[in-house]
């Protein structure tokens, strides 16, 4: 099983990118959020891997964090979800958002994930919320984490994406005294900065 990567950036494309370890290229997919992260072409990239075996392919998959990493394993457990919805979803929230749409049954804004719909948010729901209560139970604030999805739900209805949302509602931290209102204009002013 191959755990994780490190290696020379040698290429990119929407949804992958090519590492060189030694004298070997190995194409790794990856979320939009950690393609992101890298720079140009010839910089040393580090990536926790996860090596997806189907029947006529084999796909490796890359994250920034090991908590990305143990979330899209979560993910491709439900029933319908495989490797493209999941990395869809790690690319539009972030891991701690994603884990808290799920485990405050925010069907709404799982949805704003391309590709998903009410039936399949349901499901992700139902199959994963009570072991996601369990793993990440002490770092969220189910309050805290109600109110998050609240700011991004209001950011996505103004015409924001939903990364684009979530990463202002991400820069936010520390902000747990602000009302609902305070925090949607601070991500505003953000989102504006940018």
């Amino acid at each position: 099983m191959i755990v994780a990567i490190e290696g020379i950036l040698q290429g990119r494309g929407a949804d992958f990118i090519v590492v060189k370890v030694g004298s070997i290229s190995v194409q790794v997919y990856a979320p939009a959020s950690t393609l992101v992260q890298f720079g140009d072409v010839g910089s040393t990239v580090f990536l926790h891997t996860f090596l997806y075996i189907k029947e006529d392919s084999v796909v490796l998959y890359g994250f920034s964090s090991t908590e990305a990493l143990e979330l899209f394993k979560s993910l491709i457990t439900v029933s319908g979800i495989g490797p493209k919805t999941a990395l869809g979803l790690l690319s539009v929230f972030s891991p701690e958002h994603l884990v808290s749409a799920i485990v405050g049954s925010n069907v709404k804004l799982l949805c704003q994930a391309p590709g998903l719909g009410k039936k399949m948010a349901e499901r992700i729901i139902l199959e994963l919320r009570g072991r996601l209560e369990k793993s990440w139970g002490e770092t969220l604030s189910p309050a805290l984490l109600q109110e998050d999805a609240d700011v991004v739900a209001a950011l996505v209805s103004l015409g924001y994406s939903p990364r684009e949302a979530t990463q202002a509602v991400s820069a936010l931290a520390g902000s747990s005294e602000l009302s609902l209102e305070d925090k949607i204009k601070l991500a505003l002013k953000q989102l504006a900065s940018v």
